[in-house]
Parts: C-alpha cells; sequence; structure tokens
C-alpha cells in the first residue's frame, strides 16, 4: 500500500508503518487519520507480515493531530469525527501481531498516543514526548487519558495530562512511558531488529498473548483468567503447538519451526 502521508513497506516479513508528513511534522489529520486505519486493516490481514515497526521518520515521530484543522470544529463537528479520531490509532493498537513504536524526535499528543498504541517503545536520546492538549484548553481524544495512566500509574499520568508538560527521553523511559532509549541513529534499525525475531515464532501464539495482555488489562483479574484459559486451549488446535512441543522433546527449547498453521 502506499497513500499520500502513511507509507507502508515491507521486507524479510517485516513491515515498516511510515508517517510521512514532514512539512507539517507528521501532524495527524483527518486523512493521516483514515491512512492509518487503512494500513493497520492491509497489515493486520497480510499473512506475509509478521511483525511491524511505527516510525515517523528521522527528525519527528508525530508534532501531535492536526491543531489547524481541529480549531475550525465545531461541538457536532468532532462529534462526527471523534470516532475517526480515536478509531486510528485502536487500528494500530488492535494489530494482532508484535508492534513497536521507533520515536525520533516529538511524540506529543496524538503523536504520543499513536506511539502508546504500540506494544513497546524505543526511543531517541532526543525524544520529547508528553499530552499538552490541556494547554490548549482540551483533553486527549485519541487514548491519551486511558493508555497512558495504564502504562506510567495514574498519579503520574495525571502530573502530565494536567500540567501537559513535555518528557525527555531519561525520565520517559525512568517512568515506563517508553522502553529503551538509544542514540537517534539506532532507533529505527533496533526497532526493525527487535521486530525481526519474531518473523520466525508461531504467529497465533503470539496474537493469543497480544489479545490475552490486552483484553485481559481492560478487566478485572477473574475475567482476565478466562480469557486466558480461553486462548490457551485454542493454542492446541494450531499445528504450530504440535510442532512446537515435539521439537522441544526431541531437541530442546527454540528450535522449532514455525508453519504459522
Amino acid at each position: 500500500m502506499s497513500s499520500e502521508f502513511v507509507q507502508l513497506e515491507v521486507a524479510d516479513s517485516v513491515a515498516t508503518i511510515r508517517l510521512d508528513r514532514p512539512k507539517a511534522m507528521n501532524a495527524i489529520s483527518l486523512q493521516v487519520q483514515a491512512e492509518l486505519r487503512a494500513v493497520a486493516a492491509e497489515v493486520s490481514e497480510r499473512s506475509d507480515v509478521r511483525a511491524v515497526v511505527l516510525w515517523g521518520g528521522e527528525k519527528v515521530f508525530a508534532a501531535g493531530n492536526d491543531v489547524k484543522e481541529m480549531a475550525d470544529m465545531s461541538y457536532t463537528d468532532m462529534v462526527d469525527h471523534v470516532e475517526g479520531v480515536q478509531g486510528a490509532v485502536t487500528a494500530i493498537a488492535r494489530i494482532p501481531k508484535p508492534v513497536v513504536a521507533a520515536v525520533n524526535g516529538y511524540a506529543l499528543g496524538g503523536g504520543c498516543e499513536l506511539a502508546m498504541a504500540a506494544d513497546v517503545r524505543f526511543a531517541a536520546e532526543n525524544a520529547v514526548l508528553g499530552q499538552p492538549e490541556v494547554l490548549l484548553g482540551i483533553i486527549p481524544g485519541a487514548g491519551g487519558t486511558q493508555r497512558l495512566p495504564r502504562l506510567v500509574g495514574p498519579s503520574k499520568a495525571k502530573d502530565l495530562l494536567f500540567t501537559g508538560r513535555f518528557v525527555k527521553a531519561d525520565e520517559a523511559l525512568a517512568i515506563g512511558l517508553v522502553d529503551r532509549v538509544l542514540p537517534a541513529a539506532d532507533v529505527y534499525p533496533e526497532a526493525l531488529a527487535w521486530a525481526a525475531r519474531f518473523v520466525n515464532a508461531a504467529p497465533y501464539a503470539l496474537r493469543a498473548i497480544k489479545e490475552s495482555v490486552d483484553r485481559g488489562l481492560e478487566a478485572d483479574l477473574e475475567t482476565g483468567l478466562q480469557i486466558e484459559r480461553q486462548h490457551f486451549a485454542a493454542a492446541f488446535a494450531t499445528e504450530d503447538s504440535t510442532t512446537g512441543m515435539r521439537s522441544f522433546i526431541e531437541s530442546g527449547p527454540g528450535k522449532a519451526t514455525f508453519e504459522g498453521r
């Protein structure tokens, strides 16, 4: 797939979803949101994609949602569009494969929300993250009030949301907002290397793990355990489970060749 502002490249079973709107610092407009939803659907369906890197390029991840576009919207306009605003980020979060965000430069507002939709986040030493919507008199609308506290805890999240302050990479790592901090030139290559680890993994097991964790976090413990039980039992219906357990018995761990069935 190729679109105006969101590019998709697939190499060696790893997909790179790249925001490419450099003149606007990758601001996430309604068009970008639509393109993100489309590319998320494509990589979710493609059997030749086993893992995904989400990237904004070497200079900026995404400076936020398109404020110029939003400034002209009324309440009723936003009522009509808010599901699309959330839906673009949710579509990335629901990709049933490992997703890593490679964050160079700014990831603010909608950009931070997009990064939080990934399973893990690698940030450059010069990365800056935050949810500054309160400084515009509004609140995050693409999951910031929900995903941020799940990552860093409610108190730290409220501090960031109330003040709108920016967080540099070292603090983001300390509070759990990002998972690794790297030299800027290494962020994308390291993200690719992380994603490549899953090219030969059992894709349905990975999918079940991701859904068990994500859905379980949305529920109480007993419901989460029920979700896990269902996915655990279902894994035994795959050929990969037979292959993996036989390989373990015969050759030890980590030597199975999975077919994705």
